[in-house]
C-alpha cells in the first residue's frame, strides 16, 4: 500500500509540474488545497491561499519562456494521509529579454483527499539563480 500511495504522490507532483510547464494553469486549480500556503526562499514571506499562489504561476507562465526543466533526487515520504514529496530541480528559463539558469530544492506537503492528493504547503531552499552568459 505504501508503494502505491508513493507512486500516486509523486504521479501528482509530476502533474502539477507538467501543468505549469504546458502554460495549462486552469488544470492546477484542483490540485492545490483553497488554503495553500508557500514559504518564500529565504522565509521572505508567504503566500496563502489558492488565488494568489496561483497568481505567481500565472506570472512566470506570461513573463517566462521555459527552455529547459529537469528533476532529480525526488523522495517522497508518507505518514497517515500526509505525504512530503521533495526534489532537486535545475531550471533554464528567459525573461525580459535575458535567460537564467535557476536550480535548488522544492518541498511540497500533500494531504489525500478523497478525490486524491492536494498540494497543501510549498517551500523552495538552497535556490540559485545566475544569468546565463552566451
Amino acid at each position: 500500500m505504501r508503494k502505491a500511495e508513493q507512486e500516486a504522490v509523486l504521479a501528482m507532483m509530476h502533474r502539477i509540474n507538467q501543468a505549469w510547464l504546458d502554460g495549462r494553469l486552469e488544470d492546477l486549480g484542483p490540485m492545490v488545497h483553497p488554503q495553500i500556503v508557500m514559504v518564500l526562499p529565504g522565509f521572505a514571506g508567504r503566500i496563502e491561499g489558492r488565488e494568489e499562489f496561483l497568481g505567481g504561476f500565472k506570472d512566470f507562465c506570461e513573463n517566462a519562456k521555459v527552455h529547459d526543466f529537469s528533476v532529480h533526487n525526488q523522495q517522497a515520504d508518507i505518514a497517515g494521509g500526509t505525504a512530503v514529496v521533495t526534489f532537486r530541480y535545475e531550471m533554464v528559463y528567459e525573461r525580459s529579454g535575458e535567460r537564467y539558469r535557476s536550480r535548488g530544492r522544492d518541498l511540497w506537503v500533500f494531504q489525500s483527499e478523497e478525490s486524491g492528493w492536494k498540494a497543501v504547503w510549498r517551500m523552495m531552499f538552497d535556490a540559485e539563480e545566475e544569468a546565463e552568459r552566451d
